[in-house]
């Protein structure tokens, strides 16, 4: 599969803000493209180098990774996070462990993004294939066991404890936020 794979990057999301755990979900699946988009980025550049198409893909995944994500972590550090803690025992501790992979994720992300400003103005990452490949995974990984552990575990937790009206607020907050109306 090339980089050129078709992927529509400003999609809108599968749930509105209405639905704010659909929402969440919803970012996440877009997350899963862009890190797919990633993986097929590693797979080309060591046979086509950082043409055109390497470019863009690489373009696309900072754009996401820089504006996306951070108000998607946040929405969870503000509504999801909280409510965990306020629950104590067990659903606080995932909250916790689930903010320090935020900041793992915060920092491997701005290791990968020097690679990517690299292979977006033609030049492939200095410290050879090994040396990206392996950060670009490690933070495929960190993403991917990040998500199963929110959307299994930290997500209906956190819903079974919001009530309605709450809920609804949740949502015209990051409606908000993002200066949705």
């Amino acid at each position: 599969m090339t980089v050129a794979s078709a992927l529509t990057l400003n999609s809108p999301p599968s749930a509105g803000f209405d639905e704010p755990f659909g929402m969440l979900v919803a970012c996440h699946e877009r997350v899963q493209r862009m890190l797919a988009l990633l993986s097929r980025l590693a797979d080309h550049l060591p046979a086509q180098g950082p043409d055109g198409l390497a470019r863009q893909a690489a373009a696309d995944v900072m754009r996401y990774f820089d504006r996306a994500a951070p108000a998607h972590h946040e929405d969870e550090e503000r509504h999801v996070f909280p409510r965990l803690r306020a629950a104590g025992g067990a659903a606080a501790a995932l909250a916790d462990e689930l903010h320090e992979e935020h900041t793992r994720m915060a920092a491997a992300w701005q290791a990968l993004r020097a690679d990517l400003l690299g292979v977006a103005a033609g030049a492939l990452p200095a410290d050879g294939t090994g040396g990206w490949r392996a950060r670009w995974l490690a933070f495929d990984r960190l993403y991917r066991g990040h998500i199963e552990r929110e959307e299994a575990a930290a997500y209906p937790a956190a819903r079974a404890l919001l009530p309605a009206a709450e809920l609804a607020a949740m949502g015209a907050e990051m409606a908000r936020r993002r200066g949705v109306r």
